[in-house]
């Protein structure tokens, strides 16, 4: 499936995958460390009924980086532009991981055009916290990261993984895929080396996690930032889905994301999977949404 690009008022140029399919629209949004590439057995599977679009974030994938972003917002901003330069009026939002914060902040500010949304394994209303690193490298659960600064020099997260990103250590992000997020499957060789290949292209990953940490749509101080009380705003059918032994988002932040949405949301564990359900249990995934949407 070859990439298509846009380009954006604010500059960026956006690259895409389309699908088609019927009348009913669904538009992906991955997550960090990954892009509309790591999207393409859900893209296989999914009903004929659907034309399916997937976004390469900014600085993610084949999608310019012109800007630095400051915050989730500025990511969902530019799906914004992305769904106005393609016209598309009325669609379905699926959100993965990060993804999930950024459609969420979507829907949030932009009523009307989302339909329903589901979210994969999704950051929550209060963000994803980031934390100091101890003397021994835990983690410093009492010390929450409140700077840009603070996200950059971070030894255990951010200077790790840059330095994977960096040196293009293949085998290193592997291992790390393998630890947290396929940790019971991983994809078939020819795909996971192309996921690989993929990661390779992110620019922004500090401000990524950055963003992740601030973000904050809830009625409460998060730790770093007041919360926007927009998650009120979000009035649609939501579906949230979690893998029953994810790594990486936890069963705390799921429900932080079950208490701020309120009765518009439906949490639906999935049995037997991790933080990538799309390689855990493709067919498990597909049929959630899929009867969801439906």
């Amino acid at each position: 499936m070859s990439l298509q690009k846009v380009q954006l008022s604010n500059g960026e140029s956006i690259a895409y995958r389309e699908r088609p399919g019927g009348e009913e629209v669904i538009v992906l949004v991955h997550g960090n460390m990954t892009s509309s590439k790591h999207w393409d057995v859900l893209i296989d599977k999914l009903d004929t009924r659907y034309k399916v679009f997937a976004v390469d974030l900014r600085g993610f994938g084949q999608s310019t980086y012109h800007t630095r972003v400051q915050g989730i917002k500025d990511f969902s901003e530019d799906l914004k532009g992305f769904v106005d330069a393609l016209e598309l009026k009325h669609f379905h939002l699926i959100g993965w991981s990060t993804g999930g914060a950024i459609c969420m902040q979507f829907v949030a500010d932009y009523p009307g055009y989302c339909e329903k949304l589901v979210l994969l394994a999704s950051a929550s209303t209060r963000g994803y916290p980031f934390f100091g690193t101890n003397a021994d490298g835990s983690q410093n659960f009492e010390h929450r990261l409140q700077t840009l600064e603070e996200v950059e020099t971070d030894p255990s997260k951010t200077l790790a993984m840059q330095g994977l990103y960096d040196s293009k250590n293949r085998e290193g992000l592997k291992a790390v895929w393998n630890a947290a997020i396929y940790s019971h499957n991983q994809p078939c060789e020819e795909h996971y080396d192309a996921y690989v290949e993929d990661m390779l292209t992110q620019r922004n990953l500090v401000d990524v996690y950055y963003s992740l940490n601030t973000f904050n749509i809830s009625a409460s101080h998060n730790g770093v930032t007041n919360g926007t009380d927009q998650a009120k705003d979000i009035k649609i059918p939501v579906l949230i889905l979690r893998g029953d032994r994810d790594y990486v988002v936890t069963e705390e932040m799921t429900q932080e994301i079950v208490a701020d949405l309120g009765d518009n949301a439906t949490y639906v564990p999935l049995v037997n999977c991790g933080h990538s359900p799309l390689i855990d249990d493709l067919e498990q995934l597909t049929q959630r949404i899929e009867s969801f949407l439906s």
